[in-house]
């Protein structure tokens, strides 16, 4: 299973009114297991950032200048998050932006192009209600380091994301993943396969006496069943 955790910065908070995204970050992981591989990009916004939003994430205007712009990006960035399951704390906020940067180029919304849409902040909110539930509180009530985080950024958020998430889903999700990962390993390696073993409970012959009696009453007297396997069994 591929997931995407994704995680942008934007110049303010609506993209109705104007605001434009200006950093994107994509963190893959396997089968519940964060790999090497994401994507990560600051883009020109051409336009001001909000001093609000600036606050919160540090990146300044001048900084973006030599920066590509989302147009650049797009078809790489598609195509990192083609098919996966992207998991986003407040998913509408994130998904809201960029809808409205494919739409100003003539793209489909990320619903075509990705596989399903988790929202964390909702899985948040149902199994802690009427509590914090934030990437930082987040991270507190499941002891994950966030020390770095100083300021928002999407590349750091979307890393801690995907420890939050990995800990909220913490259960028999995860032992089910880790099952199949000894089983897929051993065929890698070569060794056969952990052998399941079955208990098989035999009908009585009261039982198998019962069910004839009734298999018959079922087709006029006639156990239609045991004669094809009778047929079966001569041919």
């Amino acid at each position: 299973m591929r997931q995407v955790f994704l995680d942008t910065e934007t110049t303010g908070l609506y993209p109705a009114q104007g605001h434009r995204i200006i950093e994107i970050a994509a963190v893959e992981a396997i089968n519940r297991r964060v790999t090497n591989n994401h994507f990560h990009v600051y883009l020109n916004p051409d336009r001001e950032i909000d001093a609000a939003a600036q606050e919160v994430h540090g990146i300044t205007l001048e900084f973006l200048q030599d920066k590509p712009r989302f147009a650049d990006v797009v078809s790489e960035f598609l195509d990192f998050v083609a098919d996966a399951e992207l998991v986003i704390h407040n998913a509408p906020f994130d998904m809201g932006f960029l809808n409205s940067e494919l739409g100003k180029i003539d793209r489909e919304n990320l619903e075509k192009t990705a596989g399903n849409i988790i929202d964390t902040l909702k899985m948040a909110k149902d199994m802690r209600p009427g509590q914090r539930n934030n990437l930082d509180a987040l991270c507190r009530h499941f002891g994950i380091d966030n020390s770095k985080r100083t300021l928002h950024g999407a590349l750091l958020d979307a890393e801690l994301l995907a420890e939050v998430y990995m800990a909220m889903t913490r259960g028999q999700e995860s032992l089910m993943m880790d099952m199949l990962e000894e089983v897929s390993a051993q065929h890698e390696d070569g060794e056969a396969a952990v052998p399941i073993h079955l208990k098989v409970l035999s009908a009585s012959e009261e039982e198998l006496s019962e069910h004839d009696a009734y298999v018959k009453a079922l087709n006029k007297g006639e156990n239609l069943w045991a004669k094809a396997v009778e047929e079966t069994s001569r041919d």
